[in-house]
């Protein structure tokens, strides 16, 4: 027997443990990196509800029942997925963090008080938002109404009087951004469509359209407020967080209706089933739970595509959207 024919068993089983040792450390790092971003996460949910608490008036102020409402309506819950994509594209485009703070704050502010009206009885009537009873159910249904629309303009007071943003020209462009997002060409026009949809099946391409506003647009507004929080943000990477933020908006709304058709109301937080009950067109209606994810993954793919000419300063996103498409909740 040749040498070379000795040794080989005994180099194949070095190399068969070289390949086990790095996939162990591939397996341990990528574990580090997710428990690293889950720290993240918690901490950048807690800062931002020490951010809204601050900028929200007391409820010894009056009116008191009506800044009681608002305080009840925004704080103590929520997954702060806008805030956390405004910090994500606001860090890849080097912001710091602390002028991040009141433009992320604004969406979720803009997203309380959509959630608000949508609960009413004249819209989506839901008794349940966040695992506690909605506004109406709680402060009546004319408070909820003024609870709305005095978060709608506090959302805008934020950034309009943030001193932290020094730029006038980009902070114009911020209230814009903002203003487009949750008006009659975003968040507020896509509900009015959901609205008169109630009962009609949509085409795939018509429920695409509702969501890109309804949902999509805010979303998508998030994470630009947050790249222009950067003091000179590079436009490649704006275009970059606006492509990623597309896809990603959508891919939300694709896995909520996934799961209002899977889930629980005790792990969703709010009325499972309600999509079925009112005769909504979704995504699971339309394509079935299967296909509807295989479009989740699809719309993932095209997220983590917009971010490929960029290293690890993308990783936030990159995780980001995993988590979107990945939650249970």
């Amino acid at each position: 027997m040749k040498i070379n024919d000795m040794l080989a068993p005994h180099n194949d089983q070095i190399a068969n443990d070289q390949i086990a040792n790095d996939q162990s450390r591939l397996k341990q790092a990528n574990s580090d990196q997710i428990q690293s971003f889950d720290a993240w996460i918690v901490h950048m949910q807690a800062r931002m509800e020490k951010v809204l608490d601050a900028n929200m008036p007391s409820a010894s102020i009056s009116p008191m029942r009506l800044h009681e409402a608002m305080r009840y309506s925004v704080l103590g819950g929520g997954k702060r997925v806008r805030a956390l994509l405004a910090y994500g594209a606001g860090e890849f485009c080097g912001a710091q963090l602390d002028k991040i703070d009141l433009p992320a704050a604004s969406v979720e502010i803009i997203h309380a008080f959509s959630l608000v009206h949508d609960d009413m009885p004249c819209m989506d009537d839901d008794d349940l938002r966040r695992g506690k009873p909605s506004a109406h159910k709680q402060y009546g249904d004319a408070m909820a109404m003024l609870v709305g629309d005095a978060l709608q303009s506090l959302a805008f007071a934020l950034i309009s009087q943030d001193k932290l943003l020094n730029n006038a020209t980009q902070k114009l462009q911020m209230l814009h951004i903002l203003a487009l997002a949750s008006g009659s060409r975003g968040m507020a026009g896509g509900q009015a469509i959901d609205l008169e949809s109630i009962g009609i099946p949509l085409t795939r391409a018509e429920l695409e359209h509702m969501h890109i506003q309804k949902t999509g647009a805010l979303i998508r507004a998030a994470a630009l407020l947050g790249a222009y929080s950067a003091d000179k943000p590079d436009e490649d990477k704006v275009k970059a967080v606006d492509h990623f933020a597309k896809s990603i908006g959508l891919a939300f709304q694709v896995v909520d209706d996934i799961l209002d058709a899977k889930a629980d109301t005790k792990t969703l937080g709010k009325t499972a089933g309600k999509d079925a009950y009112h005769n909504k067109s979704t995504y699971v209606t339309i394509l079935g739970v299967s296909a509807a994810q295989q479009l989740v993954d699809e719309l993932h793919a095209n997220a983590m595509a917009a971010l490929s000419f960029y290293g690890s300063e993308a990783d936030l996103l990159r995780q980001l959207a995993n988590f979107i498409t990945q939650r249970s909740f």
